[in-house]
């Protein structure tokens, strides 16, 4: 009962529970670039084993002064193996239409971005990067908008997922951030 009522009262906060699953470092073994860089890194390398917020990105949108909350975020966990890592994409009315040198220039310079953010990338339909669409298909849920984030335990596990709304100051997103990070860390084989 206790736990039904705990998942209920997570529901109406806004915070929608992923279904669990094994850990899943496939989720990923994959590489992408950085933003306007030429080499790609792989993120299970790079990111696996940190606690994750993948958010897709955008310049020109109303959702957009969460750059300032993502980053303070990334700045004030970094250091407990927490990482926000960034997609920008131009899938939701052209809010991300630049370069990604004009991209990497703006968040910068506007919002002072620091986290790791990757080559723009489609999130949505047939041509989603397999990463959202793997995402997609673990939660059930595809970015609706721009600033959508996906929560990544430590073990590669998909363990939540937040609309745009959601802003990164949110209790909800950041219990569910806290909770991932008290977690252990998972054996290495």
């Amino acid at each position: 009962m206790a736990l039904r009522n705990f998942l209920l009262g997570m529901a109406i906060a806004g915070l929608f529970m992923a279904p669990a699953h094994a850990g899943d470092q496939s989720l990923l073994d994959r590489d992408y670039r950085p933003l306007a860089g030429k080499e790609p890194v792989n993120l299970n390398h790079d990111y696996g084993g940190k606690v994750l917020l993948v958010v897709n990105t955008a310049s020109k949108c109303g959702y957009t002064p969460q750059y300032e909350g993502l980053e303070a975020l990334h700045q004030e966990l970094g250091g407990r193996g927490f990482a926000v890592l960034g997609f920008p994409s131009n899938d939701f009315k052209g809010q991300e239409p630049g370069t990604e040198v004009e991209i990497q220039e703006f968040c910068t310079l506007t919002y002072g971005v620091k986290f790791p953010m990757f080559e723009k990338v489609h999130v949505v339909g047939d041509d989603a990067t397999p990463l959202y669409r793997d995402l997609t298909r673990l939660t059930g849920v595809a970015p609706g908008w721009n600033f959508h984030k996906y929560l990544i335990a430590r073990d590669g596990r998909v363990v939540a997922q937040f609309p745009s709304k959601v802003r990164p100051d949110d209790a909800g997103l950041r219990a569910a951030i806290e909770r991932e990070l008290a977690a252990p860390a998972p054996h290495q084989h």
